[in-house]
């Protein structure tokens, strides 16, 4: 059974607002509109009463750490921590933001994120634009919720892959007293030759370096790979010896995909779009595919966290019947509304209930 109100609200009456506007202005303009709505003094309540759902049953411990429940916000909403306590009050089991670069960076030129209705998907070539690591740790101090927070890191365009790993350690470094643990981010086909760092010898190199660095402190934190869905059979055989080999917590499964064969879109249309990675209902089948490719590969030897095209309850058991702990949402919220992440932990107690 749907939230119906809260559905009917945002389909109705809010998304066709928001789809009058260009992406990204929609994107700021909810931005506003959240942090202004949820921070007035009756919103916390209403908010509560109307998007939570708490059960021991949702609970889940997965890398060491305890979620309420096992429903994320994927990276790319919140990429600076500005709106960690507000989303939290809708619900997330846990939030990640980013990705985060060492250095504030504008990105690519604008436009650079489009919407594909007829396929309900998105098409991006942001390009991590960011205002740097020492901004989002400023926020993060200000924080007041508890809710689980990952930190999703990646390198600067300008610095050369060959130096990349100056880049995630020196964000490693300057997040770590702040986030609950760490995504290494390789997988974005939206900054040049980053994809680049996947390849077997590169990937591990990496990986054993930030491992080594959390490995040094106090209180390490979990860290994960997010890769992405192009990656043939044989690279996720890497993936798997990698990440058993660096000892890393776990996979995130799939970025975005720069696949554009399975769009119903017209193809003229989205030519003229350009570059960029899809996200949406058209990456569901693949996602799910990488993900029980992964388990199945590693007999499920880590976590993994999947994403990509979750749009219903029965989106994310799919996910979590092929190999998943958890699972995150970014496109599906778009399209369906916050109303989502309740309706998915709806369908997900009655799952884990059977």
């Amino acid at each position: 059974m749907l939230n119906s109100a809260p559905v009917y609200v945002y389909k109705s009456l809010l998304k066709p607002l928001l789809f009058l506007k260009n992406p990204e202005a929609a994107h700021h303009f909810t931005f506003s509109l959240i942090k202004t709505f949820f921070n007035l003094p009756i919103a916390h309540a209403i908010v509560k009463s109307t998007f939570g759902l708490d059960d021991p049953k949702l609970e889940r411990e997965v890398f060491g750490l305890k979620f309420k429940n096992p429903v994320g916000l994927a990276a790319g909403f919140d990429k600076d921590a500005k709106l960690i306590d507000e989303m939290a009050m809708l619900g997330f089991g846990f939030i990640e933001i980013g990705t985060l670069t060492p250095k504030p960076q504008e990105g690519n030129p604008l436009p650079r994120l489009f919407r594909l209705p007829q396929d309900e998907a998105l098409i991006n070539r942001m390009g991590f634009n960011n205002g740097g690591v020492l901004a989002a740790v400023d926020r993060l101090k200000q924080r007041n919720s508890d809710v689980i927070v990952g930190g999703n890191i990646g390198k600067n365009k300008v610095t050369p892959n060959e130096n990349a790993v100056d880049d995630y350690l020196f964000c490693l470094e300057t997040l770590h007293p702040y986030v609950d643990y760490f995504v290494v981010n390789v997988s974005s086909p939206n900054t040049p030759n980053l994809r680049d760092l996947q390849e077997k010898e590169p990937l591990k190199q990496l990986l054993q370096a930030v491992k080594s660095a959390n490995d040094k402190k106090p209180n390490p934190k979990p860290i994960l790979l997010k890769i992405a869905p192009d990656l043939t059979d044989g690279q996720l055989d890497d993936i798997v010896e990698i990440v058993q080999e660096t000892e890393i917590d776990g996979v995130i499964a799939t970025n975005t995909t720069i696949d554009r064969s399975n769009l119903s879109t017209s193809p003229t249309e989205v030519k003229a779009i350009g570059a960029g990675g899809v996200s949406g209902k058209v990456l569901a089948k693949r996602s799910t595919e990488v993900i029980r490719y992964l388990h199945q590969k590693s007999k499920g030897a880590f976590p993994i966290v999947g994403v990509g095209g979750i749009y219903s309850a029965a989106d994310a058991i799919e996910k979590l019947e092929a190999g998943a702990s958890l699972i995150q949402v970014y496109s599906g919220m778009i399209y369906e509304g916050p109303a989502l992440i309740k309706n998915i932990k709806k369908g997900l107690l009655a799952y884990f209930s059977r």
